[in-house]
C-alpha cells in the first residue's frame, strides 16, 4: 500500500483551498496530509488543512529558510509548494532534500529571470518569444516620454511594477482631468497622467515601473507542467474575455508556452499569460508558482496539483492529455470556514451526546505571542 503523502503550502493564496482539494480527490485514491502555515490567521488555507500554523513575523528570507527546513524536519513534509520566498527556498534545495522534502519549484536560475519583468522580456525575446513594447522608467520626465510614444502609436499606456505579482500595481493612464467621474461607481484602474507624473515627483526617491500599451483580450494563462528532463507534460490555455472564461488547445498559446518552460527550466508548475497586441499573442507574465486559478482545470478531467506532487516525488505521471476541453464558464465566490474550526452550541438535552467534535488544528509554537 502506498504510503500517505505529506504536502506543506506556506503563504499562499486563498484560492489554492482548490488545489488542496484536489490533492485529496487524487485518481490514485492515495491518502494525503496537508500542512498550511500563513501569517494571516483569517487566510481559509489555515482552515482546509490538516495541520496549520501562523507564520512568525519579521522573519528576513535567510530566516524564513531556516524556519522552512525547521518546518520540513519536524513535519516530515514529502512535498514543500512554497510562495512567499520561494527564490530563497529554492537556493538550499540540497537542504530540503537532506531532510526528505522535495521541492514543487523551479531551480533558483530560472526563478531568478522571470522576478522582474524587464529581465524577463529581454529574456524571453532572445529565444523568439514575442513582448510588446515596453519602457522601464524611474523618474517623471521618463514615464512622460514613454506615454508620448505609446500614446503617438495610437495606443493606451499603462504601468505596473518592474517587480511584483497577482496585479498589484497595474494601472491604465488617462488624459481625463480627475473629475467626480473617478469618484463614481466602483474604484477603477484608470488614472490621469498629471496625478500620477505629481506623485512620483514629489515621491523623492525613484519609482520602478514597467510602461507598455495597454494589452487587448482575449487574456490567455497557459498552465505548464515540466519535469526536471525540461520536458513539458501538460500546457493547457486557460483563456478569459471579460466575465467569460474557457480553454484553448490552440498552438499559437502553447507552443510559446513550451518554448518559455522548457527553454528556461521552468520544473514543475508554472503559468504564462498571453494578450493580444495588434493580431498576435504577446507574453504578458510569467509565474513561476501554481496559478491560482490552476483547479479551474478539472473542468477538462485533469487534476494538474495530484500530476505536479507526483513528479515532485520521482513518480514521472507521463504527458497529462485532457481528455476533453470543458465548456466555458464564469467564476463566482463561494463561503469556506475559517480558523480554528469550531462547531455551535446546540441547545437541549441531547446536545452532549449529539454534537461531533471539531478537527484539531495545531497552533504554531510562535503564534501565541501573535494576535489572533
Amino acid at each position: 500500500m502506498a504510503s500517505r503523502v505529506r504536502v506543506w503550502l506556506n503563504r499562499t493564496y486563498a484560492e489554492n483551498v482548490f488545489f488542496m482539494d484536489q490533492l485529496r480527490r487524487n485518481p490514485a485514491d492515495r491518502a494525503v496530509e496537508i500542512h498550511a502555515t500563513h501569517g494571516d490567521a483569517d487566510s481559509p488555507v489555515l482552515a482546509a488543512a490538516d495541520s496549520a500554523e501562523l507564520e512568525p513575523k519579521g522573519l528576513s528570507a535567510a530566516g524564513y529558510v531556516e524556519y522552512a527546513l525547521d518546518q520540513c524536519q519536524r513535519r516530515g513534509i514529502d512535498v514543500f509548494v512554497p510562495r512567499l520566498h520561494q527564490a530563497a527556498i529554492v537556493a538550499h534545495r540540497a537542504e530540503f532534500a537532506a531532510v526528505g522534502t522535495a521541492l514543487l519549484a523551479p531551480p533558483p536560475e530560472a526563478v531568478a529571470v522571470f522576478q522582474d519583468k524587464v529581465v524577463a522580456y529581454e529574456a524571453v525575446q532572445a529565444i523568439g518569444v514575442p513582448v510588446p513594447p515596453w519602457w522601464r522608467v524611474r523618474t517623471a520626465d521618463e514615464l512622460i516620454c514613454a506615454v508620448q510614444e505609446l500614446e503617438a502609436a495610437g495606443h493606451k499606456a499603462c504601468f505596473k511594477p518592474a517587480s511584483g505579482a497577482g496585479g498589484v500595481g497595474f494601472r491604465v493612464i488617462t488624459r481625463t482631468p480627475f473629475s467626480l467621474v473617478h469618484l463614481g461607481g466602483f474604484p477603477s484602474p484608470y488614472v490621469p497622467l498629471e496625478l500620477v507624473v505629481d506623485a512620483v515627483r514629489r515621491a523623492g526617491e525613484p519609482v520602478d515601473w514597467l510602461v507598455m500599451p495597454r494589452l487587448e483580450e482575449p487574456e490567455v494563462s497557459v498552465d505548464c507542467l515540466t519535469g526536471p528532463d525540461n520536458r513539458v507534460r501538460l500546457a493547457v490555455g486557460r483563456t478569459k474575455k471579460g466575465r467569460r472564461r474557457g480553454f484553448t488547445l490552440h498552438e499559437q498559446w502553447l507552443e510559446p508556452a513550451r518554448r518559455i518552460a522548457e527553454g528556461f527550466g521552468l520544473h514543475h508548475l508554472c503559468n504564462i499569460q498571453f494578450r493580444m497586441y495588434g493580431d498576435r499573442p504577446v507574453l504578458l507574465d510569467v509565474n513561476t508558482r501554481p496559478a491560482g486559478g490552476l483547479h479551474q482545470l478539472s473542468l477538462c478531467g485533469v487534476n494538474a496539483p495530484w500530476a505536479a506532487v507526483r513528479l515532485a516525488l520521482g513518480e514521472d505521471p507521463g504527458e497529462v492529455v485532457p481528455p476533453f476541453l470543458g465548456q466555458d464558464y464564469t467564476v463566482v465566490a463561494g463561503p469556506r470556514p475559517l480558523w480554528p474550526v469550531t462547531l455551535p452550541q446546540q441547545r437541549g438535552p441531547s446536545a452532549s451526546a449529539s454534537a461531533a467534535p471539531a478537527r484539531p488544528v495545531e497552533p504554531a509554537q510562535t503564534a501565541q505571542a501573535l494576535p489572533l
